[in-house]
């Protein structure tokens, strides 16, 4: 009921600043021209350092779930409505991360009228992998492809296209940016695939609080486990955690990680149980981090975790 009432006075807001924008409604009917920047909103954090790094000075990108935020859930403020109103291009991940066709997002731009046309899903050649539900019948859609720079790869090219035909004036530089932004990702994406051949086979196994790693782990040949499927009321719970530790003892996983954005208490008990380490540092999976943090864009976050991995596991 608050989520519906926080929802509801959202929406009602929307409708003075719809009325306030004016002029600047027009933003969404045309494309930029000369040094007028493409003004792009973006769902969360990897999606939108992508844009910038793509687009540049070309475009001005407004993020919508910060960090530190569950973008599955998330409840737009008054200058969201106001940036998606005006926005050019918008940009989301899909595969359900906001909420699929009913969620928050997809309310959002109803709320403001955004022309489907200026909707964009960055996952549209992306395979979907599931969840399991309680009959072990795979029902819910993983959204976490982006963690795999293969996927990585797919969505910056996918923008970079999309940017180019929506700055026609600018297109030459967008594509070239894009292309140099693609070939940094395809060089990350064989890194993965050279150092994850290095960990010893008996030590691919990859533990992390939430199944979020599932398309890299299948991408490239590593064995998960995992405390909970997904981030839900219930995480860590008596359950879960028996079923992992009965996972690691019987297997040899050399290696315990945290997520940077989760309650690192239940894996403290599966190695309390189990007496398996945790890594040192955290991994990175939802998001990245604040400005001028270690991992503070998506290049940083691929390269980041891929040496937390291949260090920790190969000892």
């Amino acid at each position: 009921m608050k989520k519906l009432i926080t929802w509801l006075g959202v929406s009602l807001l929307s409708v003075f600043l719809l009325a306030a924008c004016g002029e600047d409604k027009k933003a969404t009917d045309t494309a930029p021209t000369g040094d007028e920047p493409l003004k792009v909103v973006s769902s969360f954090t990897i999606i939108t350092d992508m844009a910038r790094e793509i687009g540049g000075d070309l475009v001005e990108v407004y993020n919508l779930v910060p960090t530190g935020t569950d973008p599955h859930e998330y409840e737009p403020l008054p200058d969201d409505i106001k940036a998606a109103t005006n926005a050019d291009v918008l940009f989301y991940n899909g595969l359900n991360l906001e909420g699929g066709k009913h969620g928050w997002f997809f309310k959002m731009m109803d709320t403001v009228n955004q022309k489907e046309e200026n909707i964009f899903s960055l996952t549209e050649r992306v395979e979907p992998l599931y969840l399991s539900g309680e009959d072990g019948r795979e029902e819910e859609i993983n959204p976490h492809a982006f963690i795999s720079p293969t996927v990585g790869i797919k969505m910056a090219e996918d923008m970079r296209d999309i940017l180019v035909k929506k700055h026609p004036e600018k297109s030459d530089e967008i594509q070239k940016r894009g292309d140099e932004y693609v070939e940094r990702l395809k060089e990350i994406e064989k890194d993965y695939a050279d150092r994850i051949n290095d960990i010893p086979e008996n030590k691919r196994t990859l533990v992390t609080s939430e199944r979020a790693f599932q398309y890299m782990a299948k991408e490239y040949g590593l064995k998960e486990a995992f405390i909970w499927e997904i981030d839900t009321e219930e995480n860590g719970s008596p359950t879960q955690i028996k079923e992992l530790v009965e996972f690691i003892k019987a297997n040899e996983v050399p290696v315990l990680f945290v997520e940077s954005n989760v309650d690192a208490r239940p894996m403290e008990t599966v190695a309390n149980e189990t007496g398996v380490r945790i890594a040192e540092k955290k991994i990175y999976s939802d998001e990245i981090g604040q400005p001028g943090d270690e991992v503070d864009t998506y290049v940083k976050y691929l390269k980041y975790n891929i040496d937390l991995i291949h260090d920790e596991m190969s000892k």
